[in-house]
């Protein structure tokens, strides 16, 4: 046997060995109460408003309960501080404590299920039920990043992301359809009993080997989770790949069900590709992505997805100049596109662990899955007025360059064939430390640039908007309505960018700070 394929053989054992784990099952199954909440409040309960004819004004207030998920990263630090329950440890324990929140406020649903006059009671509770979701998804995130060993990371992803849509079918959709045959109350009671044997399994799981102390002032919790991270050498590349690296896959599939609208594609064919097509190949790309990390090594699967989950892209060029809808075409383009985008999906999961350091994996995950999210959410605005101003053949052609600089930004880290990255070259070099005020000062200027640069964006996306209805160019205007808002949307926008203009002045600050030193004592290096 030649050393080659010894180490292949390996390769695979530790393969085999990381699906029969009690760490990766015992990860993958709790995904299952990750799932439910998000199927619940996302499709479920706005779904079961309509129906009952509550007003469609306050079902799209409803549904703003999902805005914990997106400002999950805000708590996080608490949960990487405190240990609630001495017994399960830090992370089982939130775990633990999510659930039962989760069982009690989802059964808390079922008791005003037979009373459609109290929608704000409903959207209360939905907002609950996703504060305990996302308090849950940190706990479980960091218990990811602390228990699992390197073997057993890509099996894990690809496993948690299965269970996860499972569930959150479970709790969406076919939920509607079990509600439709019996009541709301009596499917609310079936999800909230669900959660009954999760909290069983969060108490058997095991416990991370070799745990890191956690920080001992909540100020520390907030603080040195950015330090640890940005005293890595080049850590703001590493920052720009890691939001680049899925944008053009990300870019593509923001308006897809737009598209095929457009394209004349029928409810059924459309239908047919997004819950049936697209879910499989995105399962199966997800799973076997990750589990392949483990006998490609990181590298090469990144190097190799990437370049799939970009030039899968080529199959909706191929739909866009079709004469009229060519419904295999459709679904093959789809299933080509959704298993590449999986596989990505399933090694930048594995390479998230990675970049994780233990002694704050709730706060540090929490935050790379909020920038992993921040370029669908921008995609958004960014594909409607480029579709409008070159068409949906050009866009595509530009999804696919989009995806160069992630790449290029790889190269950086993991040459060619490299097996496996290496984010930590070369030691940083610091500046002379800087006082509280001065870094308050630049983290200050860093919050104005923001807001700035956030209102500018927004008022010339708004200017554009009234163009394509025939009005003029007027972005100042937008500016000046956006600033002194007159409803609630305005006001939440207000609020979302006021938000945005604080992350980026904290962003700045710990950048400064790293770079002169603070947070030098925090361990640098990619942990397991």
């Amino acid at each position: 046997m030649t050393p080659e394929s010894a180490k292949r053989l390996s390769n695979w054992q530790s393969l085999v060995r990381a699906m029969k784990s009690w760490r990766t099952a015992s990860v993958s199954l709790m995904s299952f109460s990750s799932g439910m909440p998000l199927g619940l409040v996302w499709i479920a309960i706005p779904d079961w408003m309509t129906k009952i004819g509550v007003d469609l004004r306050v079902v799209g207030l409803i549904t703003l309960a999902q805005a914990p998920w997106m400002f999950k990263f805000l708590w996080a630090p608490l949960m990487d501080r405190y240990v609630p329950l001495q017994r399960l440890g830090r992370r089982r324990g939130w775990i633990a404590i999510a659930q039962v929140a989760l069982f009690a406020t989802t059964l808390s649903l079922a008791g005003v299920g037979g009373h459609p006059d109290t929608p704000w009671v409903v959207g209360a509770l939905a907002l609950a039920v996703a504060f305990a979701a996302a308090t849950q998804d940190i706990a479980l995130d960091a218990y990811a990043v602390d228990v699992l060993r390197p073997e057993e990371q890509g099996v894990a992803v690809g496993a948690r992301t299965a269970v996860y849509r499972a569930a959150m079918y479970l709790a969406g959709g076919f939920s509607i359809t079990l509600a439709g045959m019996t009541s709301w109350p009596l499917v609310l009671v079936l999800l909230s009993v669900c959660y009954l044997p999760l909290i069983v399994i969060t108490w058997k799981a095991p416990e991370p080997e070799g745990q890191l102390p956690a920080p001992k002032t909540v100020r520390e919790a907030v603080w040195l989770p950015f330090l640890g991270f940005l005293s890595r050498h080049r850590a703001l590349e590493i920052l720009s790949f890691v939001l680049l690296y899925k944008f053009a896959d990300q870019l593509a599939q923001t308006l897809q069900r737009s598209f095929l609208v457009q394209a004349g594609y029928s409810d059924f064919d459309r239908g047919v590709a997004l819950a049936t097509v697209g879910l499989v190949g995105n399962l199966i790309g997800v799973f076997f992505g990750g589990a392949l990390t483990t006998t490609l090594g990181l590298g090469r699967s990144l190097w190799l997805f990437g370049f799939l989950q970009i030039f899968s892209n080529l199959g909706y060029v191929l739909l866009s100049v079709q004469p009229g809808p060519n419904r295999w075409l459709m679904y093959g383009a789809m299933a080509f596109e959704t298993l590449a985008s999986g596989m990505g999906t399933g090694a930048y999961g594995v390479l998230l662990l990675r970049l994780t350091q233990k002694r704050f994996s709730a706060t540090q995950y929490a935050l790379f899955s909020s920038l992993f999210g921040l370029p669908r959410l921008l995609s958004g605005p960014i594909t409607g007025f480029l579709v409008h101003a070159i068409g949906w053949t050009s866009f595509f052609w530009f999804s696919i360059f989009a995806g160069i600089p992630g790449m290029l930004l790889l190269g950086r880290f993991v040459p060619w064939g490299q097996r496996e990255p290496e984010f930590s070259i070369e030691p940083p070099k610091y500046k002379d430390p800087l006082s509280s005020g001065q870094l308050a000062l630049r983290g200050a200027i860093g919050a104005i640039a923001g807001l700035g640069i956030g209102a500018l964006i927004r008022a010339a996306l708004r200017a554009l908007e009234g163009v394509k209805d025939g009005k003029p160019f007027a972005p100042m205007a937008e500016l000046l309505t956006f600033l002194n808002p007159n409803d609630l949307k305005g006001w939440l926008s207000l609020v979302a960018l006021t938000t945005f203009a604080a992350v980026c002045g904290l962003f700045t600050a710990a950048v400064v700070a790293a770079r002169h030193g603070a947070g030098a004592e925090v361990e640098t290096p990619l942990e397991g």
